[in-house]
């Protein structure tokens, strides 16, 4: 049982469980596309966090995963230096929000996103000589622990490796046990999965990665569900391997990569 923020001295927003989400968490269990679908995987997976700025009656509610976070409600229910658990995350809140986030981190920078959904055919891929392509299983968890740490947020939705590989919601290519392209859902909600996709440096323009995305997204609308796609706009690579595997353009939005919490913004709640 979580004590109330009155009873915890300097206690920032209060955590509770994944899986019993306080009653504004419904703002955000919409069936949206993207990380939209995040609240919905937290909910489904008891992978993540939900936050309030109280247990009664909450004003503002917030949900992390994966380093990403939702956040909405009422700005002014809540004090700069009670947002500290969101420091490092990629922040999606309404712009009312953007004077209190920027007080409470040391830097806030914004990150223009574009969100896809698949609409279209794929081009076929080619896959070469010696590689297999398929669906992750749970034995395959060892080969996913051994990627390379920089493919370790591949990963950090589902919390470890073996999660992901028991989840049934990956496809990898792989020669002789190793993992040389692997696309994965990263937040499954109710209508729609969110599609990450890492290749090796060394195995790029080689079509593995085309094939394993076309892979799941295959197995997504088998699920009587639709993927969708996000990255930086400024990320080129990723953006036409989108538009190979079949995305179509569907918005665009801001995100916020939070820094370290304002040093300011803590001694400021402590007084």
């Amino acid at each position: 049982m979580f004590r109330s923020a009155a009873s915890v001295p300097g206690v920032p927003v209060i955590p509770h469980a994944s899986h019993q989400p306080p009653a504004p968490a419904r703002v955000f269990l919409s069936g949206a596309p993207g990380t939209g679908a995040l609240a919905e995987h937290v909910l489904a997976t008891g992978h993540g966090q939900w936050w309030t700025d109280r247990t009664e009656e909450p004003r503002v509610v917030a949900v992390t995963c994966g380093g990403h976070a939702l956040l909405a409600g009422d700005p002014g229910a809540v004090t700069p230096g009670r947002l500290a658990p969101l420091a490092g995350h990629y922040i999606e809140a309404a712009d009312r929000f953007l004077p209190v986030l920027g007080a409470a981190f040391g830097h806030l920078h914004p990150w223009e996103r574009m969100l896809y959904v698949h609409r279209a055919e794929p081009v076929v891929p080619r896959v070469p000589h010696g590689v297999t392509v398929r669906r992750v299983v749970p034995g395959d968890a060892g080969a996913l622990a051994a990627l390379d740490p920089a493919a370790a947020w591949l990963h950090g939705t589902w919390g470890s490796p073996a999660a992901l590989a028991g989840s049934g919601l990956a496809w990898a290519a792989f020669r002789r046990g190793r993992v040389l392209a692997l696309a994965c859902t990263r937040f499954a909600g109710s209508r729609y999965e969110d599609v990450a996709c890492a290749t090796g440096p060394d195995e790029r323009r080689r079509h593995l990665a085309l094939a394993c995305v076309t892979g799941l997204t295959a197995d997504i609308a088998a699920r009587g569900r639709r993927a969708s796609w996000t990255c930086s706009r400024d990320n080129r690579p990723s953006r036409l391997l989108a538009w190979t595997a079949g995305f179509r353009l569907t918005r665009e939005y801001v995100h916020f990569a939070a820094g370290p919490v304002n040093h300011a913004s803590k001694l400021a709640d402590a007084a």
